[in-house]
């Protein structure tokens, strides 16, 4: 059995804390009641209350969030079939994701955010990029790998709903950073030609990006960029309040597309820069990459008999419908038989 997203999986060690820590509130239950006189003389006063169910509930409701872990994990097993060879490209995709994408994409300061309009823009891209291979690097002062190269496009929306501008705590935009990132994420495969999108305001605040554009293009590797926002500029709201974020001066700061260092990283990469608020950007940026020779790639589709994970949501269910019913007293055509103690 193999799983889409093994990584979920880690989630499993959430049990036995959970576990640990109803056990220390049972103890810290026992330790109070000891506190009213000794157990013989108190557990007649609570007829109803079981030694046992409790352990039974938190039992079920457990092997429950169990089941719904593994089957959001998405198990696989049995039947898969592999398409057809197509013929693509490994496109890494860099996702700025600095506070400055909070800023409006437009002119109307209560405009579509530029992370909004850049997510837009990636979602049409991933239409569009089916015969690919597809990466996701989101970065702002540092850079972290969000999707391995893959052509599980499902897995690449799921990623792309999550992004935001609080994936990364290092604030800035070091282009540089994530264009490196890129070269070595990319597979081994040299017969494979690769390309580099970055998706950004163009405010860098790095002095490598360039160098690092010239260098993915020494390997072949090209380097396209998207700018996103205006020259105008836009202030950066903290949060829905209306507060905009200020400089140590206290003034109010405004975060301004910068077209010319794009354009500049974009022809050190070998590559073309599109303006993200054009209406046909990402056909733009697709014609472009068409211009890359296309190479072999395999893509492994699961049929849909081979997912697993529907099995594990009906054993989950089954558990918390058992738990429904099952209350923590004891119960009364039990009461009259006693299996721990002899006669």
């Amino acid at each position: 059995m193999t799983f889409a997203y093994p990584k979920l999986l880690y989630l499993l060690f959430l049990i036995p804390v959970i576990f640990g820590l109803w056990l220390l509130a049972r103890m810290a239950r026992r330790r109070k009641l000891r506190k009213f006189g000794r157990a013989a003389s108190i557990d007649p006063l609570m007829p109803e209350a079981s030694k046992y169910m409790p352990a039974v509930k938190i039992t079920l409701e457990l092997l429950a969030l169990s089941m719904l872990i593994v089957a959001v994990a998405r198990p696989r097993h049995g039947e898969r079939e592999e398409s057809e060879n197509t013929q693509g490209i490994e496109v890494m995709i860099c996702f700025d994701v600095s506070r400055s994408m909070l800023a409006s994409s437009t002119d109307d300061a209560n405009g579509v955010s530029r992370i909004d309009r850049a997510k837009f823009l990636l979602n049409r891209m991933i239409d569009k990029l089916s015969n690919d291979k597809l990466g996701l690097i989101v970065f702002a002062g540092e850079s972290y790998t969000q999707l391995p190269i893959t052509t599980d496009f499902i897995s690449a929306r799921m990623y792309l709903d999550e992004i935001s501008t609080d994936m990364v705590p290092t604030q800035g935009t070091a282009i540089g950073t994530a264009i490196n990132m890129a070269i070595n994420s990319f597979s081994e495969d040299e017969d494979i030609n690769k390309a580099i999108v970055v998706i950004t305001d163009g405010e860098n605040h790095e002095g490598d990006a360039i160098e690092m554009a010239k260098y993915a293009k020494s390997l072949g590797i090209e380097v396209d960029v998207i700018g996103v926002g205006t020259e105008k500029g836009a202030q950066i709201p903290l949060d829905e309040s209306g507060l905009f974020l200020k400089d140590r001066e206290g003034n109010t700061v405004v975060t301004r597309l910068n077209t010319e260092e794009a354009q500049k990283i974009a022809k050190a990469g070998g590559g073309v820069y599109i303006n993200g608020s054009g209406s046909k950007a990402v056909s733009e940026l697709v014609d472009n990459l068409d211009k890359i020779k296309k190479s072999d790639i395999s893509h492994i589709k699961y049929k849909a008999s081979a997912e697993q994970f529907p099995l594990f949501i009906w054993i989950a269910l089954g558990l918390l419908v058992i738990d429904l019913f099952v209350l923590p007293r004891k119960i009364g055509w039990l009461t009259k038989y006693n299996f721990f103690t002899k006669k």
